[in-house]
């Protein structure tokens, strides 16, 4: 969560708006994004122009000497973040409406890109020169301060800190997987440079951003020095779907803030027949809605037939096994009931998994991981995508802190599994002496056959009782009766006291 100082200059940013008569949080939070992107813009390409004069290699700034805009050619530095935010108001409005919008709509030379899918109907919504020019003063600040607080994972936090503003204006109820969390799921599912990675429900890219900083900083020479895996990772590796289409803009204007040219954010509803994907991707990493059912007519047929549901968190593992390629990985989010649900989709998709596929590992999360936004208890599953079985030994871990209180605040604190879970997963080879009393152990397939398929941590989970000592009863009656005359005692202190 971000610091008290930034939330405040957040929600000034946020009063600046509404005095300019923008209320609507989505329309708010689509043109903050805008103009993030245009001063991320401007930061990217003065750091890629750096990395490529250290490498000593050529390279094109997009804002080159001259820019054409609709018949007029400009001069590009003019539409840098560096060079216009000094402009007077006046002129800095006109440059912004005239130039710079119409110049991010035309960025991506790729006319099926996702950003330009996106950005295509962007529309430049600020009232007056003078609102523009408080937000960009506004939004200074808070880059000073981000850039001041150097943690890696603040301009996440700020995105989540905006997307709390529309959960709690209850329009959508969007809220993005905390990026602690998801930065935990990728690197226990360890992505490598051929990797082709999906979110059937990406909201604003959070798992395919955290997998491609991940990549970058463990496999950045395998990857950046090999044009073909270079092009995989710009072009082909990354794909999200959702259908929600301020949340696709974002997504893909945080893509390519990352440097991720070319990503594959498409507006989908996954679980439908416009979905045709199937044994395609290697790696899945995804946080699925589950607060709803939907309405079985819309619902892909062939999803049916693993699971007769209507509920979205179990057609979403059906889907996931079927975009999967044999040998193709997944870890997702999934609430407490998919782990010990009793009806028999809950039960089908659990022996879908276990018997059909291999089945590796159920992370039990505590409910307060999701707070502010919603205090339901999750787990995570491993798995891998085989049509042959294969589940051996199921790997529990019991979470019971992620580094943050578990409260509404959740402000840091010491206690934290995320370190101990990704050591113990990968090497699993060393559970096999742990007990059921401790945080982590092993659970044989037979076991977990023989309770109905049952996840749930607690249905194997040893708790160790220490007996406790009391005094004889001779010795407690005595205590009692001690107490109680000491009791009679102060009563006829108080009487004489009072003259009663």
């Amino acid at each position: 969560m971000i610091t008290g100082e930034l939330r405040n200059k957040i929600d000034g940013l946020w009063d600046i708006f509404a005095a300019g008569g923008l209320v609507n949080p989505l329309e708010v939070i689509e043109q903050i994004t805008y103009l993030m992107f245009i001063h991320d813009l401007d930061d990217s390409d003065n750091k890629r122009a750096k990395e490529s004069a250290m490498l000593g290699l050529p390279y094109q700034s997009i804002f080159s000497e001259e820019v054409k805009i609709g018949e007029r050619t400009i001069d590009g530095s003019q539409l840098k973040w560096s060079v216009f935010h000094d402009f007077p108001a006046d002129r800095m409005y006109s440059v912004m409406q005239e130039w710079v919008f119409p110049f991010i709509k035309t960025l991506h030379s790729d006319k099926n890109s996702a950003y330009s899918k996106y950005m295509d109907d962007a529309i430049f919504k600020l009232p007056t020169p003078l609102v523009l020019s408080k937000v960009v003063d506004s939004l200074d600040e808070i880059y000073q301060m981000m850039n001041e607080i150097q943690t890696a994972d603040v301009r996440g936090d700020v995105y989540e800190y905006l997307l709390s503003k529309i959960a709690q204006s209850g329009l959508n109820g969007q809220f993005r997987t905390p990026r602690h969390i998801i930065r935990m799921m990728v690197e226990l599912m360890e992505p490598s440079s051929d990797e082709v990675i999906c979110d059937p429900a990406c909201g604003t890219s959070g798992f395919l951003v955290a997998s491609g900083e991940y990549l970058k900083e463990k496999r950045k020479e395998e990857i950046f020095f090999d044009k073909q895996k270079k092009d995989h990772y710009m072009n082909h590796m990354f794909h999200g779907y959702d259908m929600d289409r301020t949340m696709l803009r974002i997504g893909a204007m945080n893509m390519m803030t990352h440097g991720i040219d070319n990503p594959f954010i498409e507006y989908r509803d996954s679980l439908s027949d416009q979905n045709p994907d199937k044994d395609k991707y290697s790696l899945v990493l995804a946080n699925p809605p589950f607060k709803g059912s939907l309405d079985a007519e819309s619902v892909s047929g062939d999803l049916l037939k693993v699971c007769k549901t209507k509920k979205t968190e179990l057609l979403f593992l059906a889907l996931f096994l079927r975009i999967l390629k044999i040998g193709g990985r997944c870890a997702c989010i999934v609430p407490d009931g998919v782990l010990f649900g009793s009806s028999k989709a809950h039960k089908d998709i659990r022996k879908e998994i276990v018997e059909n596929q291999r089945l590796e590992a159920v992370i039990s999360m505590p409910s307060g991981v999701f707070k502010p936004y919603a205090g339901v208890s999750t787990a995570i599953l491993i798995f891998t995508k085989t049509e042959h079985g294969g589940t051996d030994d199921v790997w529990f871990y019991d979470m019971t802190a992620d580094g943050l209180s578990l409260d509404d605040k959740r402000s840091p604190i010491t206690d934290n599994d995320i370190p101990d879970i990704i050591e113990r997963f990968k090497h699993l080879d060393k559970e096999t002496e742990r007990k059921r009393t401790d945080k982590s152990f092993l659970v044989p397939k037979m076991e977990i056959v023989d309770n109905d398929y049952d996840l749930s941590i607690n249905k194997y989970k040893e708790v160790e009782y220490v007996a406790v000592e009391y005094p004889p009863t001779s010795e407690i009656m005595a205590n009692i009766r001690e107490i109680e005359m000491e009791i009679g005692n102060e009563m006829d202190e108080l009487e004489r006291l009072l003259h009663i």
